[in-house]
């Protein structure tokens, strides 16, 4: 290995302070990012009981999950702009007392759409926290081979995050309301922002210009438009007008904010740099690497708490093999994509994520956890490892250290965009399937048309209406049912998230570099 471009001065940050204490400031930033992404997941696990206490249906639940992630998303582009051009370390901190305020509200909701509205609220604060944390780690670390194991540290907690999030909550679950897995936030944000103001420098980008608003709202619309109409097509029909228009005003939408960007002199997001495979494959590969995990997720909290019978916290720590998964492989990955390069690396995490979630889908009531189960969510959790770290650090170490924020930006924004549609779609898919079986199988019950319509928008109403029957031989057999139509629907969504993983993995080979960015600077 030889060292061809940088000099000594270029690898350290220019602040003594800062460089000495940068693994200490790594550790506030993971912090940081650690309790965004547990709130975008530690929701799945309190599914079942919203549905028992609020009454809300698959639609309903799929938006509780997705308005977090919809507004998340829609925001970080806007966000990261925000951040390059007044300071990094305060829009992290403007995002996290906004995260603490709308997240106490949530946590004293009492019906869906308030639940939905402050989700998507709380979406704001997460925003304006995580494209700083990628960024501030970039300004940071200043030696590539340092950085790509920052951003595998940093990897590695999203990756833990994504188990400890039912786990928490499946704890909080047990001994209090379902208002407290958003309470818990509070202390954490406290503990965050007084690290933060303590130990975090301030940075920015001093070319940074004028905010593209115009962009920026046409970027939060086709996102919206899209994810909206992709929720409501079971309900609505796929053939639809209404969905074939949502369909069609989202592409509009999309060559709108495109064309936009190529023809304003301060753009959001200027397109351009998607002309670099390593950005554009590299993106990809975490929106579907993302996709896949937040479909998975969505559906496997349910099984193991509504057809496997586990209570909450039970289910939140049968995840755990794949934060130990996670953990492990994420700081590894960097280091792998750096000696094979992420031609090799990326696609083969792609391809276990596909095949860990075709073999999970084919489980049934009576599967072995402790077998088939916990390999496939080790599997998947190491696949997932092999992409988020050499894809995060290909669009990082792609851009010029003045487009930290824009480049964190577009590397959070694949991973909302690809789990907010990971739940759209495969909650979308689940229901197809899962709604018209139950029917067929609930109809020779002669239930009321009520109780069935019930039945139809979620497994938790099924089971909630064989309580009501008050004949224990038909309770059991409309349980039987309603577990049989889950896992039908369970199989079919698990097979389009593994076929599309598979699908993507081939496409990272195609498109992916054969070295890293870093790798090339190195003269590796």
């Amino acid at each position: 290995m030889s060292i061809n471009n940088p000099t000594n001065a270029e690898l350290t940050h220019p602040n003594s302070k800062v460089h000495a204490r940068r693994w200490w400031i790594l550790t506030i930033l993971c912090l940081s990012v650690f309790l965004v992404v547990v709130d975008n997941l530690i929701i799945n696990v309190a599914i079942p009981t919203l549905a028992r206490e609020l009454g809300a249906t698959t639609s309903g639940l799929q938006w509780i999950v997705d308005s977090y992630a919809l507004v998340f998303a829609g925001l970080l582009l806007a966000c990261g702009g925000l951040a390059d051009r007044f300071g990094r370390k305060l829009m992290m901190q403007i995002g996290m007392v906004l995260f603490g305020l709308f997240s106490a509200w949530a946590a004293f909701t009492d019906t869906t759409g308030a639940l939905i509205a402050a989700r998507g609220l709380m979406g704001i604060g997460a925003a304006l926290v995580f494209p700083g944390t990628l960024a501030i780690l970039i300004d940071v670390f200043r030696n590539p081979v340092e950085r790509a194991k920052a951003i595998g540290v940093w990897s590695a907690v999203s990756g833990a995050a994504v188990a400890f999030g039912p786990v928490t909550g499946g704890l909080l679950l047990k001994y209090f309301w379902w208002g407290s897995v958003f309470l818990i936030n509070i202390p954490i944000v406290i503990v965050a922002l007084v690290l933060q103001w303590r130990f975090v420098p301030e940075s920015k980008d001093p070319s940074a210009e004028r905010i593209d608003f115009a962009g920026f709202l046409l970027s939060i619309a086709f996102v919206s438009l899209l994810v909206y109409t992709v929720i409501e097509g079971p309900h609505r029909g796929w053939s639809s007008t209404a969905t074939i228009a949502g369909f069609i005003g989202t592409v509009i939408l999309l060559a709108a904010f495109v064309w936009r960007e190529l023809n304003t002199e301060h753009p959001l997001l200027d397109v351009r740099v998607f002309r670099d495979m390593r950005v554009t494959a590299a993106t990809s590969s975490i929106a579907i690497a993302f996709f896949s995990l937040f479909g998975f997720t969505f559906l496997v909290t349910q099984y193991f708490q509504f057809v496997r019978g586990y209570p909450p916290l039970e289910s939140g720590l049968r995840t755990l093999p794949f934060a130990v998964g996670a953990g492990v492989t994420s700081p590894l990955a960097a280091r792998l994509a750096l000696r094979f390069g992420p031609k090799r690396i990326v696609p083969i995490g792609l391809l276990l994520m596909g095949v860990a979630i075709i073999w999970v889908g084919t489980q049934d009531a009576d599967s072995a956890y402790f077998g088939p189960i916990v390999s496939s969510m080790v599997l998947m959790a190491c696949g997932l490892a092999l992409v988020t770290s050499p894809s995060s650090e290909s669009v990082m170490g792609s851009l010029p250290r003045e487009m930290a924020g824009v480049g964190s930006a577009i590397n959070d924004t694949s991973r909302e965009v690809g789990g907010t549609l990971g739940v759209a779609i495969i909650g979308s898919v689940f229901a197809t399937t899962y709604g018209p079986k139950i029917v067929e199988l609930l109809t020779p019950f002669n239930l009321p048309e009520s109780a069935l319509s019930a039945a139809e928008e979620s497994v938790g109403a099924a089971f909630a209406v064989s309580e009501q029957v008050g004949d224990a031989t038909i309770t059991d057999a409309i349980r039987e049912i309603a577990s049989s139509a889950f896992l039908d629907g369970f199989q079919a969504a698990c097979t389009t998230v593994g076929v599309i993983a598979i699908l993507g993995s081939l496409l990272a080979y195609r498109f992916l570099p054969i070295k890293t960015s870093t790798a090339e600077k190195l003269g590796v």
